[in-house]
């Protein structure tokens, strides 16, 4: 059975990757990249913000209110239409204080402007809840379940590209004194976790 990450993933290639290029004016490789490593960095701040018991209650109650998957019915569509007005409040949510950094450093990574990065994030981030949200639904999970199956995810991330644990750990979980090199890690978890798109 496939992860969230996995399923994400191929959903987003084809003509969701194109439609996604042309509304951030990028070419498909550099979309491919910067959503190769924006995705695992989404679900591990979900990860990270649900290690709390009400955290993960918050997170639940919000998924059963907006976020029930019916997104995925058209991901092309919703990419192409470029709305970032759901996916703004997500991510001020999401990362807090950390958004600049993340995005900095996703722009250092794929080639792309800050500016078009930002815009991937929020196009991005409802998609992540949509999906979450489902899984959800589907498995009849309570909050303890949630937060439960988002560590196995961020696990499962990790597990495949260990690089994406620095990524996550860069960006996330640090102070932001600039000690770590976020482009270096990028660069290689990018390039790991871009495979994903590459066949489609």
């Amino acid at each position: 059975m496939p992860s969230l990450l996995e399923s994400l993933s191929s959903q987003l290639g084809g003509s969701a990757l194109e439609g996604m290029s042309r509304q951030l004016g990028t070419n498909k490789e550099q979309t491919a990249n910067g959503m190769a490593s924006a995705l695992p960095l989404l679900l591990g701040a979900l990860s990270r913000n649900s290690q709390s018991d009400k955290g993960a209650t918050a997170l639940s109650s919000a998924l059963d209110r907006d976020h029930d998957g019916g997104i995925l019915a058209d991901v092309s569509g919703f990419l192409a239409g470029g709305d970032t007005s759901a996916g703004a409040g997500i991510l001020k949510h999401l990362l807090g204080g950390k958004q600049a950094r993340v995005q900095n450093g996703l722009a250092q990574s794929s080639g792309m402007d800050g500016a078009a990065v930002g815009k991937m994030l929020m196009m991005l981030a409802p998609m992540v809840l949509g999906a979450v949200g489902k899984e959800k639904r589907e498995n009849k999970l309570d909050a303890s379940g949630l937060a439960g199956l988002l560590g196995q995810e961020r696990a499962e991330a990790e597990r495949k590209s260990p690089q994406s644990a620095g990524l996550m750990g860069a960006l996330l979980d640090t102070d932001g004194d600039g000690d770590v090199d976020v482009s270096d890690m990028l660069k290689h978890g990018g390039g790991i976790l871009s495979k994903w798109f590459g066949d489609n």
